[in-house]
């Protein structure tokens, strides 16, 4: 009795102490909903129980991959000095377009996130049709993403604390993840999860430039030509919606990630060709193989 009302007491506290409102314009969920959410991760994740058949499918996958090695594919414009084609036996996880550059790598990454809204709106038949990859979505997307049975749903949390500060980084991403100022941070946790030893970043340039012909209102920029921060320019090319990049932020949350992995005796690896990323300790990509 007092371990449940404990879980309540603690899912009503996330609900409030949240806004669930990131940085990037995140639709606010109902209340309910915000409850039901943090309910049932929390109580999947603490007590093993699964509520639904997400939880279940979702916590069949802690650990999997306990002592084993993965690659992060980035989208940067460095994907393009390497050879991708090495990864094909290896465990990859892929983020947002990068479907798009199948015929360069020649497979699909075995896992998926997406976070941001402009990429579920603006690419969600593109994302729906996508097979392939076990595919992770916050909840709050399901209102462009549809539900299938490739898909878990993830509980993301979107508090900044008002002060420099490093992210949260969850080591239990059944019961919650956090958003750090780049998907890769939510992909860094779920490696975590996974029970992955060894994790190497590639394409993961760390520099952003923004063209003089676009269109910005806000934190909202509209391409109105070729995206030159990608593997191609059709990437967030002319018509596309993405969002400023904070890579003071970026930093942060890959220096709280760095520690989480280094503290359980795993580590973080940049294997990254050029780029501007110096959290992580750099090797050579053609060296791995």
């Amino acid at each position: 009795m007092k371990q449940l009302i404990k879980q309540v007491y603690y899912s009503l506290y996330n609900v409030f102490l949240d806004s669930h409102l990131n940085a990037q314009g995140t639709p606010k969920m109902s209340l309910q909903e915000r409850l039901k959410i943090s309910w049932k991760h929390r109580v999947a994740a603490s007590t093993n129980i699964t509520i639904s058949e997400n939880e279940k499918r979702f916590a069949s996958l802690r650990n999997k991959h306990a002592g084993q090695r993965c690659f992060i594919i980035g989208n940067g414009p460095s994907l393009n000095k390497v050879d991708l084609t090495l990864l094909k036996n290896e465990f990859t996880m892929g983020v947002n377009a990068i479907y798009t550059n199948y015929e360069n790598m020649g497979f699909h990454p075995n896992y998926y996130v997406v976070e941001d809204i402009f990429v579920a709106e603006d690419r969600q038949d593109e994302i729906n049709a996508f097979k392939g990859p076990v595919k992770f979505f916050g909840n709050y997307l399901k209102y462009c993403i549809k539900p299938a049975e490739d898909v878990i749903w993830l509980n993301v949390r979107f508090k900044y604390e008002d002060r420099e500060a490093l992210p949260n980084f969850s080591k239990n991403a059944l019961r919650q993840v956090w958003v750090g100022g780049t998907v890769s941070y939510i992909n860094l946790q779920l490696a975590y999860y996974l029970g992955f030893k060894e994790v190497y970043l590639v394409g993961f340039d760390h520099n952003y430039d923004i063209p003089k012909d676009v269109k910005v209102e806000g934190t909202e920029i509209l391409s109105l030509g070729d995206d030159v921060n990608h593997f191609n320019k059709d990437y967030f090319g002319k018509g596309k919606r993405w969002h400023d990049p904070m890579v003071d932020r970026m930093e942060k949350s890959y220096m709280q990630a760095d520690r989480y992995f280094k503290a359980d005796g795993r580590r973080v690896y940049n294997a990254t060709v050029g780029g501007k990323l110096e959290v992580f300790e750099r090797v050579e990509y053609d060296k791995l193989f």
